[in-house]
């Protein structure tokens, strides 16, 4: 019996043999390896062009980071909340991890003077208006993507997007027609730090609370400086940045910027006037406490004086431009700025996303001739005078941002390393108006310097 088997096993393993030695057989064991390795390629190629996702880590170190250390940031953090200052929220990643996300104190301490009983606490998702950072995250990214798909050049002077740019008959410089982007980029373009358009006493014929009169308001702002003489950080700058944005697409910039970036990034918590786009005033960290009154000092046409809490803080911003401007009005918490750092990190995209290429990135952020810490829009930690935002331990090519509210951003693309530290830092009360009306209680803290903590985060980073 075991004899037979053996021979019917035999026959068996020849005639496997014979057929394996037949061409038909062979071919089709080849194509079902070649059909292998097709699909394995072909999923290779597509991961490659897929861009890094944010995930969880099981602790700091497995990105280089030392828990110990980093508790000290939450102790230090902490210890500012309990002197007083209001709230704050943190997002650090690194390698493509989310290493921590934290958040502190209260949303919300005041109605105007009165301290609430029951003060709202700061939660991981809480919205911030991220003031000046607005520059950034939605008008630079919105020109990075552009000038990646060839849709506006910076080198083109600015009347070429906007052919109404041109000097007024009064003005001492006679310069705008020959400003190009780059310049308004550069903030080199001459124009004041800003102009109180939303007030009469101070902006007399330039005053204005329509958008729809707001370009040509900036239109005939006069020059302050000759172009590429001097540096002067401006919003006005972004505020045109904003209108050469609607102009080149043909949407308003909070739409521009909503559909084609914050969306196809799954971004849900990034929006300019929030309020009227179904979220609720809990849902944000407040901001000035009665107004923008300055504790009851200002006054001037249709002004707030109750609590600011989901919408912009800045003047220009929310009287004149109607929410949506180029340099302020963006709100988004840590979740969300996460994944824009990322998109960074990343050289442009996220996940299927892409925005802009590397090479796009690499232009804005070289430093300017000029002044090493600008680089087109972004600031850059160029030299030591940079040491009170990005502390004493970033490289010299970490760029970010900071908002007036008490918003900060570093990215360190060379770490792949990035730090969102949000803050409500201006609701406290004005310490004198009569000295500074622009200066807070919540100024005052070591938090609000930035690079207090930036500078302990790199501590940790081992």
């Amino acid at each position: 019996m075991k004899h037979n088997m053996y021979k019917k096993g035999l026959v068996l393993l020849v005639l496997l043999f014979v057929l394996r030695s037949t061409p038909a057989f062979s071919s089709t064991i080849h194509q079902e390896n070649v059909d292998y390795r097709k699909q394995t390629d072909d999923n290779q190629c597509q991961n490659k062009s897929k861009y890094p996702t944010l995930s969880s880590i099981k602790t700091p170190e497995d990105v280089g980071f030392s828990t110990k250390e980093l508790s000290e940031v939450d102790s230090f953090i902490e210890n500012e909340i309990r002197n007083g200052f209001p709230g704050a929220a943190l997002i650090i990643i690194k390698n493509g991890k989310v290493v921590k996300n934290t958040s502190y104190g209260y949303a919300k301490k005041y109605n105007s003077f009165p301290f609430l009983k029951q003060p709202q606490k700061m939660k991981k998702d809480t919205m911030f208006d991220l003031a000046s950072n607005t520059k950034m995250y939605a008008v630079n990214y919105a020109l990075q993507k552009l000038v990646s798909e060839g849709k506006i050049n910076l080198n083109h002077p600015i009347s070429h997007y906007i052919p109404e740019f041109k000097d007024s008959p009064n003005d001492v410089i006679n310069a705008k027609e020959t400003l190009r982007i780059v310049d308004l980029l550069h903030h080199i373009a001459g124009f004041p730090s800003s102009v109180h358009y939303y007030n009469p006493e101070q902006a007399g014929a330039l005053f204005t609370q329509d958008r729809k009169e707001m370009l040509d308001k900036i239109i005939k702002t006069p020059l302050q400086s000759i172009p590429g003489t001097t540096q002067i950080y401006s919003d006005i700058d972004y505020i045109l940045l904003g209108f050469i944005i609607e102009r080149v697409t043909g949407q308003k910039l909070d739409q521009y910027v909503e559909n084609t970036i914050y969306k196809p990034l799954g971004l849900k918590h990034t929006v300019f006037t929030p309020l009227k786009k179904g979220f609720k005033e809990q849902d944000f960290a407040a901001t000035e406490l009665n107004g923008n009154t300055r504790d009851g000092y200002l006054m001037f046409p249709n002004m707030r004086t109750y609590t600011l809490q989901g919408e912009v803080h800045d003047e220009n911003a929310y009287y004149s431009m109607d929410g949506v401007s180029g340099h302020a009005g963006l709100f988004s918490n840590t979740h969300d700025l996460a994944v824009l750092l990322q998109v960074m990190l990343n050289d442009g995209g996220y996940d299927n996303t892409k925005l802009f290429d590397k090479e796009t990135i690499d232009v804005f952020t070289t430093p300017s001739e000029l002044n090493p810490t600008f680089g087109l829009g972004w600031r850059i930690n160029g030299d030591e005078s940079m040491n009170w935002m990005f502390g004493e331990y970033a490289g010299d090519k970490v760029i970010g941002h900071t908002g007036w509210t008490g918003t900060i951003t570093v990215i360190d693309r060379e770490n792949n390393l990035a730090i969102a530290l949000l803050t409500n830092k201006k609701h406290s009360a004005v310490i004198d108006h009569l000295v500074d009306s622009n200066w807070f209680y919540g100024d005052m803290f070591s938090i609000s310097t930035y690079g207090s903590v930036i500078g302990k985060i790199y501590e940790a980073l081992k």
